[in-house]
């Protein structure tokens, strides 16, 4: 999932619901990878992502297996 939000530490943030986030640069501004089993789990992160204060937007990529 990419992350836009003007807060520097949104990574940060992010790490709480998955280890694996981290900052980037460019027109988002952090990354949230997470491992799920159904559709209805995606959801559920996105929703918390999109909870978090100063998160402006948020685009999911889901990988096709």
């Amino acid at each position: 999932m990419l992350v836009k939000s003007p807060k520097k530490l949104i990574a940060v943030k992010l790490r709480k619901i998955s280890r694996d986030s981290f900052p980037i640069s460019g027109q988002f501004d952090a990354v949230l990878t997470v491992n799920v089993d159904d559709m209805s789990s995606v959801r559920d992160i996105v929703d918390k992502v999109q909870k978090i204060g100063g998160v402006e937007r948020t685009e999911t990529m889901i990988e096709v297996q």
